[in-house]
């Protein structure tokens, strides 16, 4: 088995390529040890000591390292960690597949949305699904849609897209642009 690796937008975080299948549905963002345990490979690799950051996409895993990491060190730890994990074919996580865990929807902490504003809301996260997300894996991250209000779209970075120094600008001049340009009545991005 060959793990490739690739950089990202974000100088601390990392995308690994298994060349299978990570998650068969949804993603998942693991921000601390605590949140790892869920996971028998995030908690393998926030126990390096040296990651802040884990996210599970659909083909990657995208590992972000603390400040002061080296990753010419830690890279060779995290590739040897996933081989362990993948030829062992452990489950990905504590007790099952991840249909058998509760895992974060778009829906968790949104915002509650006005059933008049429907017709927009359907077309924005048409657009995210369809335009915006695969961009945002390709960088090893993923955006979820948690509300809109009055015109304003509010959505959350994740994987290696949170703490990006340039994901304000991709919410600004990307995604705000787009969803402007096809939705009129969006008039702003925020992070939420």
């Amino acid at each position: 088995m060959y793990i490739e690796t690739e950089t990202t937008p974000n100088p601390a975080t990392l995308k690994f390529l298994p060349g299978r299948k990570v998650m068969e549905v949804g993603t998942r963002e693991f921000a601390s040890p605590e949140a790892a345990e869920a996971s028998p490979l995030a908690d393998a690799l926030f126990a390096s000591g040296e990651v802040t950051g884990v996210f599970f996409g659909s083909d990657f895993i995208s590992v972000t390292a603390g400040p002061g990491a080296d990753w010419s060190q830690l890279k060779p730890q995290v590739v040897s960690i996933l081989l362990d994990h993948f030829i062992s074919e452990a489950p990905l996580f504590a007790g099952g597949s991840a249909a058998d865990i509760a895992l974060p929807t778009d829906t968790d902490d949104a915002f509650e949305d006005d059933p008049a504003d429907g017709d927009i809301i359907d077309q924005i996260k048409e657009l995210l699904e369809t335009r915006v997300r695969p961009a945002v894996a390709n960088d090893g991250g993923d955006i979820i849609y948690r509300g809109y209000r009055e015109g304003v779209v509010f959505l959350t970075m994740q994987g290696a897209c949170s703490g990006c120094p340039s994901s304000s600008a991709t919410l600004k001049n990307g995604i705000e642009a787009l969803l402007k340009h096809y939705v009129p009545e969006v008039t702003e991005v925020r992070a939420a």
